[in-house]
């Protein structure tokens, strides 16, 4: 039993490679003692004890705000929303259990073909986990060596899930030290080379934005007695902030958009005009029959509408069976329907615009459908939900990672944070303080060109992992 705690608490360590802490040079040490205590497993049982106790301690300590979510802002008892949360991160812990046990069912007889079968499971775990039951790829190892790690240098190439494999391999080739360090310094290098590579250029006039943090809070979002405050403080915030492209976050506007009074829909209209662009917001969209979490232009471009893809369960989508478990919950607006899975990038500003929602982002190969026509990347988000929380700055490390994946900057506008433009190779041009009422101001360029990961998606990685797989388990000699 004190194994498996020393364990959790290994995996509970993982959490401090990712923002805000940004240890990123941690984690080939973390996943190092993973791979030391899965080699002394006696069995394969032990072996899928030993990572069930990591990715426990992991997610527990990583992903803590889904509590925070249910029970602070989804109105459920705190002892079911705390039952809820661990059921949730146990799930997310099986992934590091089936690692665990596929290397004892496998395991090589050398060392150098273990650290490589290791190496190919992490990695691979973690892409199972971004699309299987809808996905949810948060904390992927790879999101550690969002900038200013040298290995972001990969991510143009093999996308998150490759940084995840160059992680895993360094952490296990630590046992044998000297040869270890000799491969993180060499990928270290490589990695930074490769960020000398312009995989993309810059095309067009910069632009002027605004991205504006509305800090409304969660709790009186969807309140009617909030709502006329909430269409004047937008209102104010627009006029007073003139730029080309002005952002506003997820559902800031908590209506539909046609039952907003047209006055107010004129006037929005005619202030995006008059700064010379269009302005894009987050509102809800329908047809009578379905109901869409949506964002919608408006300005000197024609009116266009963007409806979200991913879903959330639970928040956004009750996935089937589980109608019982939202009755304990008071989440509004939990049954959206599913934009169409191909939208084109909103043309405003001058510039085509890909806009994704909330943790729409989190998923690359969804990102990368907008390219190459799209030249800027918008993002708007609530996390209010998960209060003053790992989420926010976790939230931003991924967005980094997707700029650095597509060569394309980031625009992430939210309403309690972190509200950010970032720059095409990753780098943070501006951010705003988490949990303040602002308006963050730039001048963003649209980008043209393809990565090769925005080309291929996760085939680059699936390849590799392909390969190693093949390298560990041949000839089949089995310990």
């Amino acid at each position: 039993m004190a194994r498996f705690v020393v364990t959790a608490l290994v995996g509970a360590a993982g959490v401090l490679c990712f923002a805000p802490f940004g240890l990123f040079w941690l984690a080939p040490a973390v996943w190092f003692v993973l791979f030391l205590l899965l080699r002394r497993a006696t069995t394969r049982r032990h072996a899928a004890l030993t990572g069930f106790a990591f990715g426990l301690g992991f997610f527990l300590t990583g992903v803590s705000w889904v509590y925070v979510s249910l029970s602070v802002f989804g109105g459920m008892p705190w002892w079911l929303a705390g039952v809820a949360a661990f059921l949730f991160c146990a799930v997310m812990a099986l992934f590091p259990t089936l690692a665990g046990w596929l290397f004892k069912r496998r395991q090589p007889a050398d060392f150098w073909r273990q650290a490589l079968f290791f190496a190919v499971l992490i990695a691979a775990v973690d892409w199972l986990r971004s699309w299987i039951f809808t996905g949810f790829p948060w904390l992927a190892v790879g999101y550690s060596q969002a900038p200013p790690s040298p290995l972001a240098g990969f991510a143009p190439l093999l996308g998150v899930h490759g940084l995840s494999f160059l992680v895993a391999l360094g952490g296990a080739l630590l046992l044998r030290w000297r040869h270890g360090l000799a491969y993180l310094g060499a990928i270290a290098a490589l990695g930074f080379a490769l960020q000398q590579i312009a995989w993309t250029r810059p095309a067009g006039e910069p632009v002027s934005v605004a991205l504006i943090q509305g800090n409304v809070p969660q709790e009186m979002k969807f309140r009617p007695e909030a709502f006329l405050r909430t269409l004047a403080l937008y209102r104010d915030l627009v006029a007073q902030n003139p730029a080309q492209l002005t952002l506003l976050p997820e559902t800031a506007i908590p209506a539909f958009f046609d039952q907003l009074p047209p006055a107010y829909v004129a006037e929005l209209k005619a202030i995006a005009a008059g700064h010379g662009g269009d302005l894009v917001f987050g509102t809800l969209t329908g047809d009578g029959e379905r109901y869409f979490n949506s964002a919608v232009s408006l300005g000197r471009s024609p009116l266009q509408v963007y409806g979200k893809t991913h879903l959330v369960p639970f928040g956004e989508m009750v996935p089937p069976g589980f109608a019982w478990f939202m009755a304990y919950a008071s989440i509004p607006m939990s049954g959206f329907a599913r934009g169409p899975e191909s939208q084109p990038p909103l043309a405003v500003a001058g510039q085509r615009v890909a806009v994704n929602i909330c943790y729409e982002d989190v998923f690359g190969e969804e990102i990368i459908r907008a390219l190459p026509q799209a030249g800027i990347l918008a993002n708007l988000s609530n996390t209010a939900w998960f209060g003053r929380s790992l989420a926010q700055p976790q939230h931003l490390q991924i967005a980094r990672l997707r700029a650095v994946e597509t060569g394309r900057p980031m625009l992430r506008a939210t309403n309690t944070g972190m509200t950010a433009v970032i720059a095409a190779d990753g780098s943070l041009q501006a951010v705003l303080p988490p949990f303040t009422q602002g308006v963050l101001k730039a001048e963003v360029r649209g980008y043209e060109g393809m990565t090769p990961y925005a080309r291929f998606g996760n085939l680059g990685f699936l390849l590799l992992a392909g390969l190693g797989l093949f390298v560990s388990q041949w000839p089949r000699r089995v310990r």
